[in-house]
């Protein structure tokens, strides 16, 4: 009998492709020079052969996660101001804090610890935005995990740059030290409609386009940014964005809170994909954004966390059963957003708005391995009558066991395999306490 080769094979109770919403019940997976190289019944498989062979009885396996907003640098912040109105928490905590701590040290100390919290929840893509790019790649690449790195943007100086045109330059410049790594994607990320011109929204467009790059951006978050753009601008952040052409854009709108019938129908025409964050804008009482309504449209919506000072967790499957309830609850409706949906968005979403589902989102043959296991034999997780369920409802983080990303295992029995806890621990020690020594 001749032998398929590969560098991993994995054995699992039950496998959710994503590609369908199919319960697949004892299959395997190989994984060859990162992909998925071939998907079968496990008792198919007597010809398969790898360096490596996993058997997981009592384990789902589902793609990874795709965390489509955050900011993983912002862990060092994590709890620093709590319960407060978004203008109020950004203008009299985060930013001062940020203006005497945010360095490359902090951004790429802080972005690893992020990234962890997130590889042990599941994840395999965060969709970053912040400063010091480099070090945000630099932790992405180390970490393993697949990384956008979103270049943020703003009219008024930080300790990262003067300007909006410093911003912009600075990042095109880091960009091309990352255009050969495959898990580091560089994108523009002007911050909000209310920190950046149209002067700059419509050169970030022009730069965008030329490189086909993706523009990831906070728009219509709160109530107050719809009110005040209406009292300075004379028209909602939307419309504003529309007629200076910033919509032409591949763009990824974040919370998009507030939006009307009107606006969800533009939002769907501009092909824009939204990143929803259930806690953070629980937490932030921004309010509850019209998901279900959204999707109805055919908007694409994917699930982000927000970064750990807004949040304060970076857990995915958390975000994603917030994502199934705050729509039941928004529309009163219990059969919005199904428990196949929300996983949809937590995965196969993320991936088209990220402008890669041909290389990741669902387990298929040919896709880059970026897959999870979940244990369902977990006091909390029995009996399992629907896994589909169980993975949206009853499953929590302690729950992934394993976490591969292009092929390569970052967890692995719920240890880190290409990060160091305890070094990890003991930054975020450090951090804390000079931190609160400038308080």
């Amino acid at each position: 009998m001749s032998h398929q080769t590969f560098n991993t094979i994995i054995h699992a109770r039950w496998l959710l492709t994503v590609e369908s919403s199919e319960i697949l019940q004892h299959h395997s997976v190989a994984i060859k020079d990162g992909q998925i190289a071939a998907i079968s019944p496990t008792n198919e498989t007597s010809d398969w052969a790898a360096d490596e062979v996993i058997t997981l009885d009592e384990h789902v396996l589902m793609p990874g996660l795709i965390n489509l907003h955050g900011h993983s640098a912002m862990t060092l912040l994590r709890g620093y101001a709590d319960d407060l109105q978004l203008m109020d928490w950004l203008h009299n905590h985060i930013w001062p804090a940020e203006g005497k701590h945010v360095d490359d040290a902090f951004v790429y100390e802080g972005s690893l610890i992020g990234m962890a919290e997130m590889i042990r929840s599941g994840t395999t893509t965060i969709n970053d935005m912040y400063f010091y790019h480099r070090a945000v790649a630099r932790a992405g690449a180390e970490a393993g995990m697949r990384t956008f790195v979103g270049c943020s943007i703003l009219e008024f100086p930080t300790n990262y740059a003067q300007n909006a045109d410093e911003y912009i330059s600075k990042a095109m410049v880091e960009r091309e030290e990352y255009l050969n790594n495959e898990l580091i994607t560089f994108t523009l990320a002007p911050h909000a409609p209310y920190t950046v011109s149209d002067e700059t929204f419509k050169k970030i467009t022009d730069i965008a386009l030329k490189n086909d790059m993706l523009v990831h951006c906070h728009i219509h978050e709160t109530m107050d940014e719809v009110n005040d753009s209406v009292r300075d601008h004379g028209k909602r952040p939307l419309a504003r964005l529309n007629d200076i052409g910033f919509l032409e854009n591949k763009l990824i709108a974040a919370h998009m809170v507030h939006l009307t019938d009107d606006e969800i129908a533009l939002t769907a025409s501009k092909n824009i994909s939204i990143a929803h964050n259930p806690n953070s804008n629980m937490k932030l009482a921004s309010g509850i954004a019209p998901i279900a309504q959204a999707m109805a449209a055919g908007v694409n919506v994917g699930i982000g966390t927000d970064g750990a000072a807004s949040n304060n967790k970076l857990d995915m499957l958390n975000e994603t059963r917030q994502a199934a309830l705050l729509a039941k609850v928004g529309t009163l409706n219990p059969t919005d957003v199904p428990a196949f949906q929300a996983i949809q968005m937590a995965t196969i979403n993320g991936a088209k708005a990220l402008h890669m589902v041909g290389k990741t989102g669902s387990i298929k043959v040919g896709k880059q391995a970026d897959i999870i296991a979940i244990n369902m034999a977990a006091l909390e997780t029995v009996p399992t009558f629907d896994v589909i369920s169980h993975i949206v409802y009853a499953a929590g983080r302690e729950h992934v066991t394993h976490t591969w990303v292009n092929g390569q295992c970052l967890m692995k029995q719920r240890q880190l395999l290409t990060l160091d806890e305890t070094a990890l621990k003991a930054m975020a020690k450090k951090w804390q306490t000079r931190i609160e020594s400038s308080r």
